[in-house]
């Protein structure tokens, strides 16, 4: 079944109490960095402002926390507060339905709303939860945006302790299922002890033995990658011959690695500036049609706030954005949610089954456990 993008529903802007709606207001700010009183702060969702009677304008790529900020030719920007430059025209207001001009748009792409009943069981997801849709859904959203979307993979360290993982995560990636990666100092260096050692933090990816000294291994690995001037480098003189980073730098994909305080070494080319790898993530993130995070909490917690829930397409088209974050924690998958990321979708399972589950379901060749012709995947 091929998969459709929904409908789009736009608001009732000819239609009491919005079209009584008054004009967006707008103030300067102060100074550099600094918002004007009652400044109106941005979340994920659609968010239109009223420039002129009847003329409501869609903010592009809208996200958690941010400010509008209209621009000398009329145009609106949403920039982060610390972007702000004194006399910028910033957006007023703390209503949302219009009392301020400004309506905040949160079912664009749902049905009509369903009779609400007063109790039932398993209203929300936990590990008792079934996810055979997720793995059907998912198989055609990904397929769909292989050819008309941008996905971009939040990536924890976890995914490259398995040799199975790490090698279906490499499939995906070398057949157009990414288009950008997002991950930390740990993930490449893990990824590429694996590489050179075949152990992630001294264990043997395949087997999990512990190699002897392996707590060396990942310092080694840093260590050498220093030496030769960073991980393209390691590449090109045939040191790294397989997994996730190397897929990455084949397909010439977006590549952000943003740096922790708690980093080894880090590898050349983490970003140690947070607000520099939180700009880069960003050029990413507003382009995504789908995410999915993997086994990280504050990463994926980190994408989902500079995450749009719709895009904007060339032809004028707003089309949802699909994000997932998969984690064997209850804990660490509503966390999202908690923190403003109310479209993102949670699977909880073990990341190195679902990396596998779905390079199989695509039919991902060069994966482990590949689907033979003619047999079903899971779902």
């Amino acid at each position: 079944m091929a998969f459709t993008l929904p409908a789009y529903h736009a608001p009732p802007f000819h239609e009491p109490p919005l079209a009584q709606a008054p004009l967006a207001r707008f103030a300067p700010a102060p100074q550099d960095g600094v918002a004007p009183e009652g400044f109106h702060a941005t979340s994920v969702f659609p968010e239109f402002l009223q420039l002129q009677p009847g003329v409501w304008r869609l903010l592009r790529n809208s996200r958690m926390d941010c400010l509008v900020v209209r621009q000398p030719g009329g145009e609106l920007a949403v920039l982060e507060p610390r972007l702000l430059k004194a006399g910028d025209l910033v957006a007023l207001g703390r209503r949302e339905n219009g009392e301020d001009g400004i309506y905040l748009h949160t079912a664009a792409f749902g049905p009509p709303a369903e009779q609400a009943e007063k109790f039932a069981f398993r209203t929300q997801q936990s590990r008792e939860s079934s996810f055979s849709i997720d793995y059907d859904q998912l198989y055609e959203l990904l397929a769909f945006e292989r050819q008309h979307g941008f996905i971009v993979w939040v990536l924890g360290p976890a995914l490259v302790f398995d040799a199975d993982a790490r090698r279906a995560m490499a499939a995906l990636i070398e057949q157009g299922y990414a288009h950008a990666v997002l991950a930390g100092n740990a993930l490449a260096t893990h990824d590429l002890e694996a590489a050179l050692l075949g152990t992630a933090l001294g264990l043997d990816i395949y087997s999990q033995h512990r190699a002897t000294q392996g707590h060396y291994h990942h310092l080694e690995v840093i260590n050498r990658v220093r030496g030769l001037g960073g991980i393209q480098q390691a590449v090109d003189q045939g040191l790294i011959q397989d997994g996730v980073i190397r897929a990455c730098l084949r397909k010439g994909l977006p590549l952000v690695l943003a740096g922790s305080i708690r980093d080894d070494g880090p590898l050349p080319g983490v970003l140690a500036d947070v607000y520099q790898a939180q700009d880069r993530m960003r050029q990413q993130l507003c382009q995504a049609t789908t995410v999915l995070a993997l086994a990280t909490q504050l990463h994926a917690i980190a994408a989902g706030n500079l995450t749009p829930s719709y895009q904007v397409e060339p032809s004028g088209r707003v089309r949802p954005v699909y994000f997932y974050t998969v984690d064997m924690s209850e804990f660490a998958a509503h966390k999202l949610a908690n923190r403003g990321s109310l479209t993102a979708r949670a699977v909880l399972t073990n990341v190195q089954d679902f990396v596998v589950n779905l390079a199989r379901g695509l039919g991902v060749q060069g994966c482990p456990l590949s689907l033979e012709p003619g047999q079903e995947p899971l779902g």
